[in-house]
């Protein structure tokens, strides 16, 4: 068979009469494919409004029940593989401006003059840190990107185990007890580098577990805030 299947996304659009709110187009690998179908899945699963881009900006909150049509077809060398949910406009619900984020990234210099960076939810919690400091502004940056693209899809796991080896991202969530029996997370890349961890710890590992899932769901669409030393807390 000749055919060539490309990795290309048509990313779901959304009409409204003959209004398309959102629309993308672009090359993902099987990897990317997967953490952005789990997020949808996970939505879904949640009774959630449901993130159409990647920065959740674009949401719609579907009714109970669909219309649902799976669509492969080939196209001269090309293959095409369609997933189109419809209902009635006035049975969901579309915000075309939504919040991207319930937590900011602040960047910041500490009293070492090193740069750091932390994930602060809305309600004041620290929910992750970068877990060490860089000489370069960019390298920090840098961090939070990472965090940005992979936290989301990253497979969890125990210290000890392996991750699985199909869908999830470039990093895996790895929980461990430390030294004083309390509860962490870590994200570990591919390339051994820990690019965020829960600094702190936790007394059940299902509270290690539901920072962590914040930071999954918060991470793609946080604004980054660049303190003033005189603003920011050394670690």
């Amino acid at each position: 068979m000749s055919a060539t299947a490309f990795c290309i996304l048509a990313v779901t659009v959304l009409r409204m009469v003959d209004e398309t709110v959102h629309e993308s187009r672009e090359p993902r690998s099987r990897q990317a494919l997967a953490t952005y179908f789990r997020r949808i899945a996970a939505a879904l699963g949640r009774g959630e409004p449901v993130p159409v881009d990647d920065a959740g900006t674009v949401t719609v909150d579907p009714p109970a029940e669909q219309a649902v049509d799976v669509e492969l077809e080939r196209e001269g060398d090309a293959v095409h593989f369609e997933l189109e949910m419809e209902w009635p406009e006035a049975e969901g619900e579309i915000d075309a401006d939504a919040d991207a984020s319930k937590a900011d990234f602040e960047l910041y210099e500490d009293t070492a003059g090193k740069w750091r960076w932390r994930l602060t939810h809305v309600n004041g919690n620290i929910i992750a840190d970068g877990g060490e400091g860089y000489s370069d502004k960019r390298d920090a940056k840098a961090g939070i990107e990472s965090v940005q693209r992979n936290a989301a899809g990253a497979h969890v796991v125990d210290a000890d185990e392996e991750a699985p080896g199909d869908g999830g991202s470039n990093a895996t969530f790895e929980l461990f007890r430390d030294a004083a029996e309390k509860h962490r997370w870590r994200l570990t890349h591919d390339n051994g580098n820990i690019i965020a961890d829960s600094g702190q710890g936790y007394a059940s590992k299902q509270k290690a577990e539901q920072g962590l899932e914040s930071v999954k769901s918060n991470a793609v669409g946080a604004a980054v805030h660049e303190s003033s030393p005189d603003d920011a807390t050394a670690e």
